[in-house]
């Protein structure tokens, strides 16, 4: 009869009846019976910030900096951190993967302690983040820059195409699919080009149009660009949200003869056929079958969903709910956003996170003094729009939409210069500059270039 009783449970038996003899067989039977963690971690921190992007290691340079090691823990995940701004330039081929990553640990702050574990529930009623791995972390003071996610799966059959080897669509803005842009361009001779622009918030919502010039560039060099038909389907009701800039990109559109629609969403991809379905949204069930050679889809976003199901922290678009002005939250004071995450009105760019660090930094000290919020974040968000393999139009506004610009010149024309900065400079500004807390956005340099400018005329 004791042949049938499971090997646990005979083992159990044994030391329960004679623990002495068989004292080294419990670690054993620990280990036969444990299937998971039992020891969960309790970590208190003056701030916890929550993702390791753009604004959060510049804001965990500058905090734990000045609050001391290991003050300020980072939840975040990943082991790589990306300078996606490049993934337009490494789908037109100028640059390579490998080019636009470094990891983690070598960006991260090294007076921040760093958690690589995921937040998956929010408490902001009792001031702590419970994380993927158990451990719960009590902080006095939360930042969350958690960025977007992507979410190819909301747009049926988009996710099964872009794994289809060597298959027709493709994709700049994820790591895993942007060196299929270029490899792509490169078997595409001829036919229908589509580019898309999806119905919800996008960061660098300049992307999706960046890699159509650049696409009508390369296929201009080789001769072939009478081969191909350029489409740009966005879902905005405009070219570009600033109309600066859009009545200068209209014109080129038009001169390299990309079609340009607008107020049209993808909807579905039937890949076996290389078909994509769009829909009018001014017609809300009106269908447009279009085939293509090559199909560029951009994913909608969201804020991450285990940060969107806290209600207490996001507004009703799903992100953190804070006051334009201070980025401070508007229900709870000691919970800040930064970047893509945040709701404050802005274009999400990194250049926005740059601008919004020293606003975030000076009022959450402030807040922690017991001192007023003085500093004001004042919209600033940039999009280095390039137009081909030599030539950028570097657009800056501000809330109002309307042109914050830092050089003395006309930003809103072509030019090569605005081009290297994009190619060469501002990477090497990310990563020594902004990334360890220097970098503030552009704001002391327009003051000091402000007096080359030409004076307007009334």
């Amino acid at each position: 009869m004791n042949s049938r009783i499971p090997l646990g449970i005979r083992q159990c038996n044994r030391l329960l009846a004679t623990p002495i003899y068989y004292a080294n067989e419990a670690s054993t039977l620990t280990r036969l019976f444990s299937t998971s963690r039992l020891h969960y971690e309790r970590h208190e921190c003056i701030v916890l910030v929550v993702g390791g992007g753009s604004g959060g290691c510049a804001m965990a340079a500058k905090l734990s900096s000045h609050l001391g090691k290991d003050k300020v823990i980072v939840l975040e995940p990943e082991d790589k951190h990306y300078y996606q701004p490049m993934f337009t330039l490494i789908g037109g081929g100028m640059k390579r993967l490998e080019h636009s990553y470094k990891t983690m640990a070598d960006v991260l702050p090294k007076k921040a302690k760093w958690l690589k574990e995921k937040a998956m529930e929010f408490d902001p009623d009792n001031n702590t983040v419970c994380t993927s791995g158990g451990d719960t972390i009590k902080y006095d003071f939360l930042l969350i820059a958690t960025g977007l996610q992507l979410k190819y799966e909301k747009i049926p059959g988009l996710a099964e195409a872009l794994e289809i080897p060597n298959g027709k669509v493709c994709s700049i803005y994820s790591p895993k699919y942007v060196e299929g842009v270029y490899d792509l361009l490169r078997r595409t001779n001829e036919g229908n080009l589509i580019f898309t622009f999806p119905a919800s918030p996008v960061k660098c919502p300049g992307a999706p149009q960046k890699i159509v010039y650049i696409v009508d560039h390369y296929f201009r060099k080789l001769g072939k660009r009478d081969k191909v038909n350029i489409t740009y389907n966005t879902a905005l009701p405009v070219l570009f949200g600033v109309k600066h800039y859009a009545d200068a990109l209209w014109p080129i559109c038009k001169k390299r003869n990309i079609t340009v629609n607008t107020r049209r969403n993808l909807v579905e991809v039937r890949h076996a056929e290389d078909i994509a379905v769009f829909e009018d949204l001014d017609h809300p069930g009106q269908l447009f079958e279009e085939k293509y050679s090559l199909l560029h889809a951009v994913p909608p976003m969201s804020a991450p969903d285990d940060l969107t199901k806290c209600r207490k922290l996001v507004n009703e678009a799903g992100f953190v709910d804070v006051n334009n002005s201070t980025l401070q939250h508007v229900r709870y004071s000691n919970v800040f956003a930064i970047g893509d995450s945040s709701g404050s009105p802005n274009s999400k760019t990194a250049a926005a996170a740059a601008a919004q660090s020293p606003v975030v930094y000076r009022n959450m000290i402030a807040a922690m003094e017991g001192k007023p919020l003085t500093d004001v974040y004042d919209g600033y968000a940039s999009c280095p729009l390039v137009t081909g393999y030599s030539t950028c139009i570097l657009a800056e506004f501000d809330y109002n939409l309307q042109p914050l610009e830092t050089f003395p010149v006309a930003q809103n024309k072509e030019r090569y210069s605005m081009f290297i900065m994009k190619k060469d400079f501002m990477p090497l500004l990310y990563w020594k500059l902004m990334l360890t807390g220097y970098w503030n956005g552009p704001g002391l340099m327009r003051k000091l270039l402000g007096v080359f400018k030409p004076s307007k005329s009334k």
